[in-house]
């Protein structure tokens, strides 16, 4: 069922091409005591995210390293967010780095997307290192907020899921159909989710709280850019942002709302008891969160639909930030789109991702070879990413979840990328649990732990 370790070395020599190996391999040329470049990205209120890359011997004059390094650069901006960036090291890597940044540069989109986000233009400075922060995130401890009634939500590109928690127990919970990304009017958006949260809140005695989970980027309950407000035309685009700070004034009771993806891994520590878990869910892109060691939310961008996995030369290119190989081809029914279509499946050409993803899901259960092929890939991927994303975040759980994780194929992920795990990094592979949630809470488990967002 699963390729020999022969055969899969080959697929991957031919079209992916980890970071982990070539990261591994600088590792291990690094001397002691010899350069680093240390990079730290600041965002909002000083929090920092910081890493340390040990060089080899003249890494300055080699291309590898500087393409390593840029990518560590660009997957650090995206898992923590950042508008000044930081670098201490050689001088030359350091300078073509912050060439890049700039927009005029290579990442063009990040700097300027990442404006967006902070308000303020993106900064590159090169520092000594006494003048290098360390990392200091944000501490949200998620302690057991499951007191009084609280409300749900849970805001996808094709639906939102609302559920009702009555001392923490769920009397309610639905999928309601929406067209966010069509609709200019920021009134469709909220009137859409109101009346979700009417419906629910009719199960309840009283409504203490709102907790939310959204795709995009949220900063202080405002949504900095999603694509669930891509049509709402600029002069309105405040009104789509405040939609969350309406639903408090209206209801009057406290209302937290979060990235899809720290949602997910707190739906990971509530059902499963688990602290220092990274939650990747694969739906219409890949979104993911964390939750510390101890247990609490750092405040992290966690856009990983943007972090790169991939330095193949060849790798597929995002429609949106136009960069190869990041998260979102590899992690998404994106992914299953791009691989279904490399491997010969052909579909009409008006019809979305969620439909393409049914037919190839259908196509599994059916017992297609080509299916089952397109899941093992993407598991296969996954067991390569893993110790990456583990290098950034000290994670001990990775949950999967999501539209392309449901049914066989994603029992076939899940199993490729531990066998790729047990095979490829034995000694993670006994340090890291990487498994998936059940059915009932892979789909609507996201609502009820937002519901716990909120102190009341």
């Amino acid at each position: 069922m699963f390729e020999t370790n022969v055969q899969a070395k080959a697929a991957l020599k031919r079209d992916f091409k980890p970071p982990i190996t070539l990261l591994q391999e600088l590792q291990r040329a690094a001397r002691p005591g010899g350069k680093t470049l240390v990079i730290a990205w600041e965002r909002e209120n000083g929090y920092v995210m910081r890493y340390d890359l040990p060089l080899p011997t003249r890494a300055e004059d080699s291309p590898e390293v500087l393409l390593l390094a840029e990518r560590i650069v660009k997957f650090l901006l995206w898992a923590g967010g950042g508008w000044r960036l930081m670098l201490c090291g050689p001088r030359k890597l350091c300078l073509a780095i912050k060439q890049q940044y700039t927009k005029a540069g290579a990442r063009s989109f990040d700097v300027e997307f990442m404006a967006g986000v902070y308000g303020r233009p993106m900064v590159v400075e090169l520092r000594p290192l006494a003048e290098m922060p360390q990392s200091y995130e944000r501490a949200l401890l998620m302690d057991n907020r499951t007191s009084g009634c609280r409300l749900g939500f849970d805001l996808g590109a094709s639906d939102f899921k609302i559920s009702a928690v009555k001392r923490g127990k769920v009397v309610f919970s639905e999928e309601f159909p929406w067209d966010p990304r069509n609709q200019a009017d920021p009134e469709y958006h909220y009137a859409k989710l109101n009346e979700g949260l009417k419906k629910a809140a009719a199960r309840l005695p009283r409504v203490d709280a709102i907790g939310g989970s959204t795709a995009g980027v949220v900063v202080d309950n405002r949504i900095q850019v999603a694509s669930l407000f891509r049509a709402v035309p600029p002069e309105r685009y405040p009104e789509a942002q405040n939609i969350f700070h309406r639903l408090r004034q209206e209801w009057d009771v406290p209302v937290e709302v979060a990235n899809d993806g720290d949602v997910t891994a707190l739906a990971g520590l509530m059902c499963h008891g688990k602290k220092g878990i990274l939650g990747v869910s694969m739906g219409s892109s890949e979104a993911a969160g964390f939750i510390d060691r101890r247990g609490c939310l750092t405040g992290r961008l966690s856009e990983l639909a943007f972090a790169p996995v991939d330095l193949h030369p060849s790798a597929p290119a995002d429609e949106w930030s136009g960069d190869t190989g990041v998260g979102a081809m590899y992690f998404s029914q994106q992914a299953v789109n791009h691989l279904a279509v490399k491997k010969g499946i052909r579909f009409p050409a008006k019809m979305p991702l969620p439909e393409r993803l049914k037919k190839v899901q259908e196509r599994m259960l059916d017992g297609d070879v080509t299916a089952l092929t397109i899941f093992q890939k993407i598991g296969l991927y996954l067991g390569y990413t893993v110790p990456w994303y583990r290098e950034f975040y000290g994670f001990d759980s990775l949950m999967i979840l999501g539209r392309v994780t449901s049914g066989p194929g994603g029992v076939m992920i899940l199993e490729t990328a531990r066998l790729i795990l047990a095979d490829q990094f034995p000694e993670l592979a006994e340090q890291v649990e990487v498994f998936m949630p059940d059915e009932k809470a892979r789909r609507v488990g996201q609502s009820v732990a937002a519901a716990s967002l909120p102190l009341i």
